[in-house]
């Protein structure tokens, strides 16, 4: 195609798949696309064995790597130790969420007693920092920051080795900040996408990024936001994207390492079941719709604490409703929750990564000449 997308990645389809597996990573880029691993909560060592796996096994395509570097959150510059951070958890937080456990027949003793392993995958300057060289001793060919500006290192770096830069953005003034700065992809993600999305529709936000970017010819847009259909492509397309950007679509694969429990979940769903929350992260995302999530909006909840306290709070808790669900536990498959995207109602059938890729393609084809009949005498 001819998008600038393609140019710029070096793909023969502009679209690209955020994921947490390498085998889809691995597999979307050899179908033509570009799979991006998502690397948050990796230590500098997890990811470079990941990286190596995937350079193995990519025979020369291009693909990229997403990391989490919030421009504003607790001990953004990492002078507080992770058991100093959980120390500012307050105890009422974590009663509430093993009351919600507790209500579904599990047992809580155990969830708090491991001291946290991590700031819930969000890096602050020095850990990013780390993150970001491991990534570059790679031929990653995009680098993306998923929420704010891209650390000034990561912007550097990517000047320096001629790697283009992405970043998420869920709103106009979002958007024209990161283009400013020198971001050369924006993806901009509707209040439909799964994980941290805005509260404005793709349908809006895309031609109002479009527009009010003009003045930066060089900037690209990738649409996302319940984009899983190729001919949702080819709609984000004609208002003002050059590719999409995808992540849903992929947690029902054949690849995925989603959860056996969350993947019948997503494969059951209809586009009325996902819900934006504070519950997980402390920011917006959006998830699919379980007794965990529906026990946060209730009106005895307290309010979620800032980035990275709140996933203290919520990823012990989830880990053990997971593996417990893993196990037949009903309860734990009534809590069992995951980021999803408002796609998932059109997400009904588990298919090859590679398969999803050629889905695309054929139905971007059959959109765009569905419009050009509209056209034709």
């Amino acid at each position: 195609m001819k998008s600038p997308i393609c140019d710029l990645l070096d793909i023969e389809f502009p679209l690209v798949a955020f994921t947490h597996c390498r085998d889809v990573v691995v597999e979307v880029s050899k179908a033509g696309g570009m799979g991006v691993l998502g690397a948050a909560g990796y230590s500098p060592e997890q990811l470079e064995i990941e990286l190596n796996w995937i350079d193995e096994r990519i025979e020369g395509k291009p693909y990229g790597v997403d990391l989490i570097a919030p421009t504003s959150m607790v001990d953004k510059d990492e002078t507080r130790s992770v058991d100093e951070l959980a120390e500012m958890v307050p105890d009422h937080m974590k009663q509430f969420a093993s009351g919600i456990l507790a209500r579904h027949n599990i047992d809580t003793s155990d969830i708090y007693e491991e001291k946290p392993r991590g700031r819930g995958g969000m890096l602050g300057e020095k850990r990013a920092a780390n993150i970001i060289d491991v990534a570059f001793d790679h031929p990653i060919k995009l680098i993306v920051n998923a929420l704010g500006v891209p650390p000034a290192y990561m912007l550097e770096m990517a000047k320096q080795r001629g790697v283009p830069t992405g970043a998420l953005v869920g709103a106009k003034h979002h958007a024209l900040k990161q283009a400013e700065a020198g971001v050369d992809i924006l993806i901009v993600a509707g209040g439909e996408a799964g994980g941290h999305c805005g509260d404005v529709s793709t349908m809006v936000l895309v031609p109002e990024v479009a527009q009010a970017i003009q003045d930066f010819p060089d900037t690209t847009i990738l649409a996302a936001g319940g984009i899983v259909t190729g001919r949702q492509m080819a709609a984000a397309m004609a208002m003002g994207a050059h590719g999409a950007w995808t992540g849903s679509v992929w947690l029902t694969t054949q690849e995925a390492e989603t959860s056996p429990v969350i993947k019948d979940k997503f494969l059951a769903a209809n586009s009325s079941q996902t819900v934006r929350s504070r519950s997980r992260t402390g920011k917006y995302t959006r998830q699919i719709r379980s007794s965990w999530t529906d026990a946060w909006q209730s009106e005895d909840a307290p309010d979620p604490l800032p980035m990275p306290l709140q996933s203290m709070v919520s990823e012990p808790a989830l880990a053990k409703v997971t593996k417990l669900a893993e196990g037949g536990h009903e309860g734990a498959k009534q809590l069992a929750t995951y980021w999803v995207g408002q796609g998932v109602g059109m997400m009904n059938q588990s298919l090859s990564a590679r398969q999803v890729v050629y889905d695309f393609m054929e139905d971007f084809l059959a959109a765009h000449d569905r419009l050009k009949g509209f056209m034709d005498d």
